[in-house]
């Protein structure tokens, strides 16, 4: 009987899918950058309500 080399085809199998895994964060990143500004800005508008109230 012949033993099938197994690690081979597991390691060729994960290089293959750990180079085609390539994900593009751009649209997270300015989405993450606007709500940081949102809450920025009514933490400051909150903080001078609170001064003139």
């Amino acid at each position: 009987m012949v033993k099938k080399n197994r690690k081979g085809k597991k390691a060729a199998h994960l290089a293959r899918t750990a180079e085609e895994f390539n994900p593009d964060y751009t649209e997270i990143k300015n989405d993450l950058k606007r709500i940081g500004l949102l809450a920025g800005m009514f933490l400051a508008i909150l903080i001078a309500l609170s001064f003139i109230l």
